[in-house]
């Protein structure tokens, strides 16, 4: 557990460094935060209601969606694969820690960080101009955190897997890219899942990209509660531990694979 925590700790530090990419990063998400809450100005100006949002609820999805973006890192992390493709990940399996634990572990401390830092300023900024929605009940806030949290893990779940494709693929950047690209469409990263035509909304959750995106700015929005919020959480800890130990079994694959060749 010491372990896990001075990593984290690193994860944390390891962005905290780069505060002109926080500062630029922080004016991306808050201007694209803008220009798609302006569509959505520009949609509702014809109806009061899709999908059981009306104007006010889109709006909150949209910058706490803008908010959760780098926390739950959809895009872009190839850390495992470079160190794959470089062979520097030899070095790291033969430390004396758990690989996997390793990864999940600075992963989440720099989710802290770009929570933090990348995450609030653009939500505060949405809401000084627009009408947002905030939690009526305190400890919705906490359950938030929560659903965060493991949406965090299981995007990471996901990252992971598609990192040690390196293993076997000569481009694992083509996997990343497509799986990326469905998931942020499943996640309802790009509009809520409540917005899709009902058999695409049905298949939408039946997948864990919903536990990324749609589920955390469900409890955020009070859409999820009582039953229906720890039906979600517990939803999102189960794709959390499948995913992770599908990781862990690809893990072992890949160790294996290693073995053969340096053998």
């Amino acid at each position: 557990m010491r372990l896990d925590w001075e990593v984290a700790r690193r994860g944390y530090r390891r962005f905290a460094t780069y505060r002109a990419a926080t500062f630029a990063g922080v004016f991306t998400n808050t201007a694209f935060g803008f220009l798609r809450a302006y569509v959505l100005v520009a949609v509702f100006a014809s109806q009061e209601e899709i999908g059981g949002y009306n104007l006010s609820d889109s709006l909150t999805y949209v910058f706490v969606g803008q908010a959760m973006l780098m926390t739950i890192y959809l895009w872009g992390w190839w850390d495992i694969a470079l160190a794959i493709r470089s062979g520097d990940v030899v070095t790291d399996l033969a430390r004396p820690f758990d690989f996997q634990a390793y990864w999940l572990s600075l992963d989440l401390g720099r989710a802290v960080y770009h929570a933090l830092f990348r995450g609030i300023p653009p939500f505060i900024l949405g809401a000084l101009v627009f009408d947002l929605r905030l939690p009526e009940n305190p400890v919705t806030w906490l359950m938030f955190i929560v659903s965060v949290s493991l949406a965090v893990c299981v995007s990471f779940a996901i990252r992971f897997m598609i990192n040690l494709s390196a293993f076997w693929l000569m481009d694992y950047r083509g996997v990343g890219t497509i799986i990326t690209g469905i998931w942020t469409f499943l996640s309802g990263f790009a509009v809520p899942v409540a917005f899709f035509p009902g058999a695409l909304k049905t298949f939408a959750e039946a997948t864990p990209f919903v536990a990324i995106v749609q589920m955390p700015i469900d409890v955020f929005l009070e859409n999820r509660t009582g039953p229906d919020l720890a039906l979600t959480l517990t939803i999102q800890l189960g794709w959390a531990i499948g995913l992770l130990a599908c990781g862990r079994l690809m893990l072992s694959a890949a160790m294996r694979k290693v073995v053969t060749q340096g053998g």
